[in-house]
């Protein structure tokens, strides 16, 4: 069967013409607005009932940290997909235009905002006044924001410059910076939190990103053997990718709510609800991605796909909102 889109005289004598296109911007939209919801309103309900104090500006500080994840998604999975691309026999030469500039400028306002709560000692500023710049410099929290905000700064350049690929090292400074920001030396086995942290936070780009940026490429080569393959490829990362972010992801939980705890602080703590909240959002993208790999295998047309694909990549959104709620909350106490 041969599908013709139909005439304007067509269209007007059967009714107004449909446009898709209008109707995927508004889904979108209303997924980067829920997207932006969870991390504003979630604390409240995480924390309701559980006798934990929030920091002041949790809301606002966890909505900057999922903009900051998202930043590194973006660019880290356009590197990671056009590698894959340059594997795929008889490729296409056309890429969709780079999103690095844009994510790496979202990163930057992202990483200032977090910095000047640093300044304040993480309290919310309300004034230039109130923002210690130069304290920034006397301790560890400050060196790492300063180290996030020039790093995104020097990927932004990189994006716009003629070896684009270099901002991977840039990016490379961020994901370490959070994961050595995300276990102060105080912590027990701060090293080893911090590898942990490393490889889930860098595993969880690659698959996000790069499933998205896939995806946008494949709109541009249209139907095809290529485009199969590619998403083959894909989808054959992306299976290390998930083994190795559940395991990191386990064994960081596991650090910070000992076995004998783990049912009770799911509950009861805001930190516990907030990461089964991630488990089972990540458990239905997972779903997802067993469902498209099984189009990819089984369909007489493997482009289809792509249908589960999209649906992934806005849960996997929301993981990246979430994630950013997780880390504004308080850790739970070792019982």
């Amino acid at each position: 069967m041969t599908l013709i889109r139909p005439t304007a005289g067509a269209a007007d004598a059967s009714g107004p013409e449909r446009r898709p296109g209008v109707g995927r911007a508004v889904a979108v939209l209303a997924l980067v607005v829920l997207a932006a919801l969870i991390p504003l309103l979630g604390p409240s309900a995480a924390l309701h009932g559980t006798g934990e104090a929030a920091a002041p500006g949790v809301g606002g500080v966890a909505l900057l940290r999922a903009v900051l994840f998202a930043a590194l998604c973006v660019p880290l999975g356009e590197l990671f997909a056009a590698r894959l691309a340059r594997s795929v026999p008889g490729a296409p030469p056309a890429v969709p235009r780079s999103w690095a500039p844009f994510a790496a400028a979202a990163g930057f306002v992202a990483a200032l905002g977090l910095a000047s709560v640093v300044a304040t000692g993480n309290l919310v500023p309300h004034s230039l006044t109130e923002i210690d710049v130069g304290g920034l410099y006397e301790s560890r929290d400050g060196k790492l924001a300063l180290l996030e905000v020039n790093a995104f700064l020097v990927a932004a350049l990189c994006a716009r410059s003629a070896r684009p690929a270099v901002q991977v090292w840039p990016l490379a400074a961020v994901v370490v910076a959070e994961a050595l920001r995300a276990h102060p030396p105080t912590e027990h086995g701060p090293l080893v939190g911090s590898g942990l942290t490393l490889v889930h936070l860098t595993c969880a780009a690659l698959w996000a990103g790069g499933l998205l940026q896939v995806l946008r490429t494949l709109r541009h080569w249209g139907p095809g053997a290529p485009g199969a393959a590619l998403l083959g490829l894909y989808a054959r990362v992306a299976a290390v990718l998930l083994a190795a972010i559940t395991a990191t992801g386990v064994w960081s939980s596991l650090r910070r709510m000992p076995p004998g705890t783990v049912l009770g602080q799911l509950t009861d703590t805001a930190y516990g609800r907030t990461l089964l909240a991630k488990v089972l959002l990540v458990a239905a993208v997972a779903a997802l991605a067993l469902w498209a790999r099984a189009r990819l295998r089984r369909a007489p047309d493997p482009l289809t796909a792509c249908v589960p694909a999209r649906a992934e990549v806005a849960a996997l959104g929301l993981v990246v909102a979430v994630s950013g709620l997780l880390t504004a909350l308080p850790v739970p106490i070792r019982w």
